[in-house]
């Protein structure tokens, strides 16, 4: 078989059909009927020099693939499956890869530098292939130059895929020894110093111990900067990569350096090719990013002198940031307003600009004020778009009351310009501002509103008007609407887009159907904006969301009546079904949250629930996240009444259930299953056990997506309150697996932030369960079934308090559990909260907490332990 691989490699990528698939079948063949030697004529026909291009760079494609894979469950199966072939092959295979970086064809070593690097990624971490690193870097410098860029690349990519702590400092040292060297200028050759560059970018973050010696950084620093002024385009791109990441990684290290940086950047934004510029702006926006960070995490109320570790990079640019990033905004092009993925100077420069405003606040007002007065009536279209994408910019930082004065100045001339002017990228872009007016300077927190009586019905009619409007003007338009009505969202009894509310609710729906309503996501932005147009009404306007509702329910039955579509067009149907079912779920939240309208809407529920049966029926899961999510605002609003539905529905909440692969729509039927208890109560009796079932064998699969298991365990607690004692037979299932799930979640080595979301994610959901299964059992002879638990809680109370890494939901969670506990068990408890280390510290922490819900539920388990203790 090793014979014809070559053939079949390239008949996979013959342009007939049948060929090429054919030959897919064959190579899937051998990979199961013989691994080892797949493995093995794979990596000899990437080594071998006589054999084509295209056969190679599959052959390595083929190798990485089967390395690696997207999903985690997947990718642990191909480590393990590499890990357990024979030793005698897996050093055959390496030897043909290192041979491979000496060919003399550019697609065969760059392959086989991407596969190494895989194939370290799992060695290394195991303490195998040990003399790799040593092996790439002996002699680096007196190889040819093919093979050193080629070495370089593996070693870059290396970086890439292995964690800095499976690599000793010393091979460290080695590794940015040799990147720096070909980095540097004396290095004759191009492809050597672009590989260097981008081997240093992957290998900073092993470079911590060098950032910290003054000496080495320097040097570091000094050939990057250098690299920036290369001839070669590339290498300057990839130099300013470099310092965008250094300036995330290793903020605290660039105050001796940031005045030469500025002067490079300055330089390369003017000057330079877009992409580097587009870098060089980048490096701002990084500075940025990290200096809002660190002044959010400190606040406001920090000395000039105190030990924050900010810089104020930014603040003292300003003068010189300001105006280069002005220069960028009048590079637009001609046609970025069409082009979703558009990214070119002007937008870097005005993203750069507004997270400038968000750093430094109030200061920026006065240096963008006179560009906006110079620019925003010229004749040239340029300047009047500049003008406005500024003002825009800097609308999210500085305080209300520096902005106010000047957006009442502004806001009649901006209406004007949004239906008057003759170019419609100046009218994009006043839309867009008008968005950012509305998002950040008009609602219930703003003192001075600038949306009155005497402009109200102004702003609406152009707004209305500008929905006409090509596509991208028409979207941005029904942002800007989205921003104004959710500022009334708590204006109270009477809201003033009531008048109006009629109009902009036929105006939206006009949108919808436009012939062009597909183009610049118009179609979504306009229910998206009717959503929240109904979700912030008012009482007064209920009649007129009540009329709405046969209206969507038509749409969306003619989108069910729909035949014989082509794909393209069933793509675009599920779109459509899925903003219908997620208009209907707002409206559902909006009528049934008051009993006049819940009664008046009662009559409708019948065919709701038979027209999301119907979209059940069809398969796509987008959809059916949004029915879902439907359904079970459905079921809060008619509450014991949905028991009718169960029988139909039951089958598409255990599919929804069983739906590992697309996990958020099974997480979404968590949630569901959820509302569906507090609606039906004991009514869910029937259907728990099949619930039950479904949702442990969720819990023990390894293929489902993490995030939904803190939903399933919280689930169990609404099943466990919805039917009380019935829940004894679920017990012995259900706490053995809440208990292993606790002690996996107690003692965990937090290594990053979101692991850390994740543990509080998972503990919550676990005391959620508790909490449900104590206050289901309450009252209820059967309560001395959960006394033998009791211990392991305390346990897992205890152990969580003690590793002080709760949020403010996980304790206020872990505190009602205390409550729950000692309330349903009584004086069983008594004792057990006695003997427990630190329920009463935790107690009295939660009692002078500043978090009022975590003193509340403090309060209540305080009264719960002292009945408990007390009997």
């Amino acid at each position: 078989m090793a014979m014809e691989v070559t053939q079949v490699l390239l008949n996979a990528q013959s342009v007939d059909g049948t060929v090429r698939k054919h030959a897919e079948e064959s190579l899937k063949q051998f990979q199961e009927q013989n691994l080892p030697g797949f493995l093995l004529s794979l990596s000899g026909e990437l080594a071998n020099n006589e054999k084509p291009v295209d056969s190679r760079k599959l052959a390595g494609l083929i190798l990485k693939n089967a390395l690696d894979a997207k999903e985690q469950h997947r990718k642990f199966e191909l480590v393990q499956r590499w890990l357990s072939l024979d030793a005698a092959v897996k050093n055959q295979i390496k030897t043909c890869l290192m041979q491979t970086l000496s060919s003399p064809v550019a697609d065969a070593r760059s392959t086989a530098s991407q596969v190494i690097a895989k194939v370290a990624g799992i060695e290394l971490p195991q303490k195998q292939w040990p003399e790799l690193i040593g092996s790439l870097l002996s002699s680096i410098h007196q190889l040819p130059v093919h093979v050193k860029q080629a070495t370089l690349e593996t070693l870059g990519y290396l970086c890439e895929e292995v964690s800095p702590d499976v690599v000793d400092q010393d091979q460290v040292n080695k590794i940015l020894t040799a990147v720096v060297q070909g980095m540097n200028a004396s290095e004759g050759n191009n492809d050597v110093r672009l590989a260097a560059t981008r081997a240093l970018y992957n290998a900073l973050g092993f470079a911590q111990a060098n950032f910290s010696n003054d000496m080495e950084r320097d040097f570091i620093m000094r050939v990057v900067c250098e690299a920036t002024l290369s001839p070669e385009v590339k290498i300057r791109q990839a130099a300013f990569e470099c310092l965008v990441s250094i300036s995330s990684s290793y903020y605290e290290k660039l105050a001796p350096y940031i005045q030469d940086i500025f002067s490079i950047t300055a330089k390369a934004v003017k000057e330079d090719e877009e992409p580097v510029a587009l870098q060089a702006i980048e490096f701002w926006s990084s500075i940025c990013d990290e200096e809002i960070d660190i002044l959010e995490e400190y606040g406001g109320d920090f000395t000039g002198d105190s030990d924050i570790p900010c810089f104020y990079f930014i603040k003292q640019a300003l003068p010189a940031l300001v105006p280069m990033l002005l220069e960028t905004l009048l590079k637009q092009e001609e046609d970025q307003d069409q082009d979703d993925g558009a990214w070119n100077l002007a937008m870097a420069g005005g993203t750069c600009l507004g997270l400038v405003a968000r750093t430094v606040g109030d200061d920026i007002v006065p240096l963008v004020m006179p560009f906006i007065e110079e620019n925003i009536a010229k004749p040239d279209w340029r300047q009047r778009e500049a003008a406005t994408y500024a003002f825009g910019s800097i609308l999210e930082g500085p305080s209300p009351d520096k902005l106010i004065p000047i957006v009442n100045v502004a806001l009649n001339f901006m209406l004007t310009a949004l239906t008057q002017d003759p170019n419609s990228h100046v009218k994009d872009t006043t839309a867009w501002t008008l968005g950012r007016i509305f998002e950040f300077l008009h609602g219930s927190t703003i003192e001075t509103p600038i949306i009155t009586q005497a402009n109200c019905q102004q702003i609406i009619t152009v707004l209305l008007q500008s929905m006409k409007d090509a596509p991208n003007v028409a979207e941005k338009a029904c942002g800007a609407l989205y921003f104004l009505a959710q500022g009334f969202e708590d204006v109270g009894s009477s809201s003033p887009l009531t008048p109006h509310f009629q109009e902009i609710v036929q105006s939206l729906l006009t949108v919808t159907h436009r012939e062009d309503a597909g183009e610049s996501r118009l179609r979504t932005a306009a229910y998206e904006t009717l959503n929240e147009v109904v979700r912030c009404s008012t009482d007064e306007t209920a009649p007129m969301v009540l009329q709405l509702v046969p209206v969507i329910m038509m749409e969306l039955h003619q989108t069910l009546e729909a035949q014989k579509l082509s794909s393209d067009e069933r793509e675009k149907q599920n779109e459509l079904q899925g903003l219908l079912c997620g208009c209907l779920q707002v409206i559902v939240q909006k009528l049934g949250s008051s009993e006049p309208t819940k009664h008046v809407f009662m009559q409708y529920v019948d065919q709701i629930m038979n027209l999301f049966l119907r979209v059940f029926a069809c398969r796509s899961a987008t959809v059916h996240e949004e029915a879902m999510l439907a359904i079970g605002a459905l079921a809060y609003a008619t509450g014991a009444d949905f028991a009718k539905y169960m029988p139909e529905f039951y089958k598409y909440l255990e599919m929804g259930l069983q739906n590992f692969e697309e996990y958020q729509v099974c997480a979404v039927t968590v949630g569901v299953v959820g509302d569906i208890c507090r609606a039906l109560e004991d009514k869910v009796l029937p259907y728990c056990d099949g619930i039950m079932t479904q949702l442990l064998k969720d819990l023990s699969s390894n293929q489902l997506h993490r995030s939904v298991k803190p939903p399933i365990f919280s689930c169990f607690g609404d099943i466990a309150l919805a039917i009380g004692e019935n829940f004894e037979k679920y017990l012995m299932y259900a706490m053995p697996m809440l208990q292993s799930a606790a002690e996996l979640s107690a003692h965990t080595s937090i290594a990053d932030d979101e692991m850390t979301e994740y543990t509080n994610l998972l503990r919550n959901g676990i005391l959620e369960a508790y909490s449900g299964i104590f206050q289901g059992f309450k009252n209820s002879p059967k309560t001395q079934l959960l006394i033998p638990y009791a211990p392991h809680i305390l346990q897992f109370l205890d152990t969580i308090y003690m590793e002080k890494d709760m949020d403010d939901l996980v304790m206020k969670t872990a505190i009602g559990v205390l409550g729950d506990l000692a309330d349903t068990l009584g004086s069983n408890a008594g004792s057990l909260i006695q003997q427990s280390l630190s329920s009463k510290d935790f107690l009295n922490e939660c009692l002078s907490s500043e978090d009022h819900m975590i003193k509340e539920s403090a309060e209540w388990a305080k009264l719960a332990i002292s009945r408990a203790i007390s009997v």
